[in-house]
């Protein structure tokens, strides 16, 4: 099935999708600046001791409301138990 035309209804369209395609093109070079900064990040930690693996988790976890959190943490207890890892 062909995509639908714009639907402006000028001929400025044309313009406008350029105009979106080159913001979207600089945000993407933006985003990728920005993840080799937080590699670097990491990697500076991990020089200094710290496990950028464990501090990935710990970013995630500040992310998350204290109820996500404590019901989180309760499977994971519950799922190291099942185990036999506690």
């Amino acid at each position: 099935m062909p995509a639908e035309p714009l639907k402006t209804g000028n001929a400025a369209a044309p313009e406008m999708l350029r105009q979106y395609v080159e913001r979207i093109e600089h945000l993407e070079e933006e985003k990728a600046q920005l993840m080799a900064d937080i590699r670097d990040v990491y990697a500076e930690a991990k020089g200094h001791g710290l496990d950028p693996k464990v501090m990935r988790q710990v970013i995630k976890m500040r992310g998350m409301d204290r109820q996500s959190l404590m019901e989180q943490d309760a499977m994971i207890e519950l799922y190291r138990s099942h185990l036999g890892l506690d």
